[in-house]
Formats: structure tokens, sequence, C-alpha cells
């Protein structure tokens, strides 16, 4: 761990620089507030230990300014001063510090709160990946990584109102795997969720890093794709087609299996006098897929309302 030093005395800086280094602690020296300010406002060092009686800026207006920002992890502070008074705890305390030493202080005192202090940051370390794990875990499908059909509609809703305020088009592209269930039946569901992985790794890959790609549900994918007409959003998908069928699944005993997909596109484009929602969307781009499958699967369909669905 990271320990920044903020003191005016340079002794007093070198004893503890010394000592903290011989602990196994990387040391950073700041002579005054702000010269630690500037520093922690470039490298957010987790725990801090300050004088406070400094010039330029003092120990409790560091504390303010780093208890101020919207940095995401917590900074540990720890207060070595020569004031004893309780008003002065207090004040120490108040502006934001964790922990408080009076001058001279043990050596040994000093090495336990540093420790309490690892404590305390490690726990939140943990909490923080806990919480990053559940919503991992709420938010993507736990067989291909991608987004999951409730997470995925809630950024698709956001892109199309942010598509009406602009006026820009928005293209869906709803993806289903060709013969899935010969695949379950032939090799067994554990292959299938290779099949479906391997699918979703070649979708993420080949989407653009502001698009939306997730797991509709069984084997269709959708894919959201901000500012983009129909003629981008066919050619998307085409080169997605070919990329899915080029993908081979290893099987367990030697060899491999291809998978096929079929697509359908649909597009937002805010005519005069057309209004879109979301299901209507996802609709017109499933019926565009439904059109792929019937005229021999293994294809693109972009969605036409003067003839239901053409094909590319």
């Amino acid at each position: 761990m990271k320990i920044l030093i903020v003191d005016d005395d340079p002794v007093l800086r070198q004893i503890l620089q010394t000592y903290l280094s011989r602990a196994g602690y990387e040391v950073a020296l700041a002579e005054d507030g702000r010269v630690a300010w500037e520093m922690w406002q470039k490298e957010h060092t987790r725990l801090i230990i300050t004088d406070w009686m400094m010039p330029v800026m003092d120990g409790p207006e560091l504390i303010r300014r780093v208890r101020g920002a919207s940095f995401p992890h917590y900074t540990y502070i720890i207060m070595l001063t020569a004031k004893e008074g309780k008003s002065d705890v207090i004040f120490g305390l108040e502006a934001g510090a964790d922990d408080y030493l009076t001058k001279p202080f043990n050596t040994g005192e000093l090495r336990a709160r540093i420790s309490i202090g690892e404590r305390i940051l490690n726990l939140e370390t943990n909490l923080s990946q806990a919480l990053a794990r559940m919503e991992e875990l709420a938010t993507h499908d736990p067989v291909t990584g991608l987004l999951n059909r409730r997470a995925l509609y809630t950024h698709a809703e956001a892109e199309l109102n942010r598509a009406q305020r602009d006026r820009k088009p928005l293209s869906f592209v709803m993806l289903d795997i060709d013969h899935f269930k010969q695949v379950n039946d032939q090799h067994g569901h554990l292959l299938g969720d290779k099949a479906l992985h391997a699918v979703a790794t070649t979708l993420a890959q080949n989407k653009r890093p502001y698009d939306w790609a997730g797991r509709w549900g069984g084997e269709e994918f959708l894919l959201v794709l901000p500012a983009t007409d129909s003629q981008e959003a066919a050619l998307v998908a085409e080169r997605l087609r070919v990329s899915i069928q080029e993908t081979r699944v290893p099987l367990p005993n030697g060899g491999a299996i291809s998978v096929q997909a079929s697509l359908g596109v649909a597009t937002s484009t805010f005519e005069p006098g057309k209004a879109y929602t979301l299901d209507l969307l996802v609709h017109q781009a499933d019926e565009a897929l439904l059109r792929a499958k019937r005229e021999g699967r293994n294809r693109v369909c972009v969605f036409d309302s003067k003839s239901t669905a053409v094909t590319t």
C-alpha cells in the first residue's frame, strides 16, 4: 500500500519515510497541504498521514478537500499534531480525519493505527468488489456474458429516447442461431452453451464501442445500433453473419461444428407521421428475422413496412 506523508518538517518526513519504507510501504512525500492536494488528485493515494499546522494549506483544509472530492474509493486519513485539547481533537475529526495522534508519537502506535486503516480500506475494497459482482449477475447473462434481456431493454429504451430527441436513426438487429435445437439434441446442452458463448463473443467483437448487445432469450440475440440507418445496419448484420458462419465450436473428442444465424433489421426513421416505440422496433426486427428463416436461413432481412420485409 502507498502512504502519502504530509508535513512541513523535513526531519519528521524523513523519519516517517524511513520507518514506513522498512515496514514494507511505498511512501510519497509532500511538504504542505497544497502540494499534497495536487498529488492526491493525480494518484488518489488511499492512506494519508498529515500534520495539522502547515503553511499554504493546513491539514484540516486538505482533509476537507479530500472529503469533498468525488473519487470512487475511500481515503483513510490520520492526523498528526502537537495539539492535545479535546476541542482540537473534535475539530480534527469533524474536518474528516479518521484517526488522530499527538506529537511526539510512538512508532508502534502509529503502525497499529495504520493497520486499522488498512483493514478498513480492505473491507471497502471487498465490499465494492462484491457489489460489482452482484451488479454483473443482475445485468448480464451467465452463459454468454452479454447483457441480459432486462438490462438490454433498459439501454435500448434510453437509446430510443435519445434518437427521438436528436432526430437520428436507430437500428435493431435481431439474431437467431439456425437449427440450434439440433445442436443440443446431437451434442448435448453443454456444447449448446459453448455455441451460444461463441456467437456472443463474435457479436461482442464485431460491435462498435457504443453499440449494445445482449441475449434476448434462448438462442436469440439483439444488437442496438445508435445513429445507424437501415443500410448501415444491414452491412453490420451481414458482417456479423459471415463472422458467425466462420466460427468453429470445438467438440470434446476432436473436430468442431460450425453454426449459422439468421438476422432481421429494423430502423426508426422518424419520418412525418411515423411513431416508434421500443416494442414496435423489436417486433419489426423479429418480423424481418422470421422472413429470413422462411427464405432459407443464414441470411439478413431488412424490415420494410410496404412489403413487410426485404431480403439483402
